[in-house]
């Protein structure tokens, strides 16, 4: 089973500054039986860009309701492998990490890694013959968004975090900033700076780990989350 992409839009545009970021789509939450986003809430939930760009295409005779075209029972699939069987999800993820450096070298680009693409899980906490994936290729960049505050990764030279804000966890949001986290914000509008820290406009690429330190990253609402009422999405005067 293949499990890493490079077909989205959004890490697509890393191609421009020389990077080609190889992304990997759980299905978000509990969609694919186990619970991928744990500190997940209703406004991320509702705003989930799960069913944006290709997740959110559906052909004749797929259905739009329950989302199951062929984008997300594959991200269902991969789900299921890694939660039925995790040791061998683990060699196989080792497996395309590798075939995707191979890959992009021989194209010129600087291979980059995002493993939680819809997901927001703790790799640090899974080994392969007594080492995490960012320990077999520890000359290669990863980096992920999270919600999840306290992760064991700060000794991890090659794995940069985002934390990102949700409409209830501002307590969550104060920690990370005051320990030195940039922290992703979603915004109607992106502002120049929010509650006196400057912004960066984080939708000229995805690569997060080129962003400056101490800033808000400020991503414009999306998809579902144009709509949201529940304060997940910042609205500026």
């Amino acid at each position: 089973m293949k499990l890493l992409t490079k077909s989205n839009l959004k890490v697509m545009k890393g191609e421009k500054k020389g990077y080609q970021t190889w992304i990997l789509h759980l299905a978000p939450h509990t969609l694919g039986g186990i619970n991928t986003c744990p500190k997940a809430t209703l406004g991320c939930i509702a705003a989930c860009l799960n069913t944006a760009g290709h997740g959110g295409m559906f052909k004749a005779g797929e259905d739009v309701f329950n989302t199951t075209n062929a984008v997300q029972l594959a991200r269902k699939r991969k789900t299921k492998y890694f939660a039925t069987d995790r040791e061998s999800f683990m060699i196989d993820l080792i497996d395309d990490v590798q075939k995707a450096i191979n890959y992009s070298t021989k194209k010129g680009f600087i291979p980059v890694f995002r493993l939680n693409g819809t997901s927001d899980i703790s790799w640090e906490k899974y080994l392969v013959n007594g080492k995490t994936v960012f320990e077999h290729f520890p000359n290669i960049q990863f980096y992920d968004y999270t919600k999840v505050l306290h992760r064991k990764v700060t000794h991890i030279a090659n794995y940069h975090l985002t934390f990102s804000r949700a409409e209830s966890n501002q307590k969550d949001v104060d920690y990370a900033l005051s320990i030195g986290m940039n922290v992703a914000m979603v915004f109607d509008k992106i502002p120049a700076e929010y509650n006196g820290m400057p912004v960066f406009d984080a939708d000229d690429t995805d690569l997060r780990f080129l962003d400056p330190a101490n800033h808000i990253v400020g991503l414009k609402a999306k998809g579902k989350a144009k709509k949201d009422t529940s304060g997940f999405v910042i609205r500026t005067k």
